[in-house]
């Protein structure tokens, strides 16, 4: 299955050894990641500014996400009423690269549910699935 991983999850996944590690290990070992540029500046930026990370832990992980991943750049950006421009290049990245869901821990977001073929769900959801 083609997953996308949100930028939340991500951080979450470096910052702690919770579910969202373990929903990225299960998605670089069983899925195809879908990433794009819009998602790793973001990261790269949250990861510097929020986590505090130095510059080489940043690249090796931006560079492990790179590896094996099907690397989209947004053609278009879609339009949703309430959604800021970076969620929207981030979620237009997703729907171009065919993936199937969209993983993320923002409410906003949970709650559009779907995009054209895109499922919208939360890590939890995401891991309950994977484990049935």
């Amino acid at each position: 299955m083609r997953v996308f991983l949100d930028t939340n999850v991500l951080i979450s996944a470096v910052a702690s050894r919770g579910l969202c590690a373990d929903v990225m290990r299960e998605v670089l070992t069983s899925h195809e990641l879908v990433v794009c540029e819009p998602l790793i500046k973001e990261l790269q930026r949250n990861l510097k500014n929020k986590i505090k990370l130095s510059v080489e832990l940043i690249e090796e992980f931006v560079s492990l996400l790179q590896k094996d991943t099907i690397q989209i750049q947004p053609e278009n950006i879609i339009t949703i009423n309430g959604i800021d421009e970076n969620d929207r290049k981030i979620l237009s990245c997703a729907i171009e690269g065919e993936a199937e869901v969209f993983v993320t821990g923002d409410k906003e977001l949970l709650n559009l549910r779907s995009i054209e073929k895109l499922k919208i769900i939360s890590p939890r959801e995401f891991w309950e699935r994977s484990k049935r």
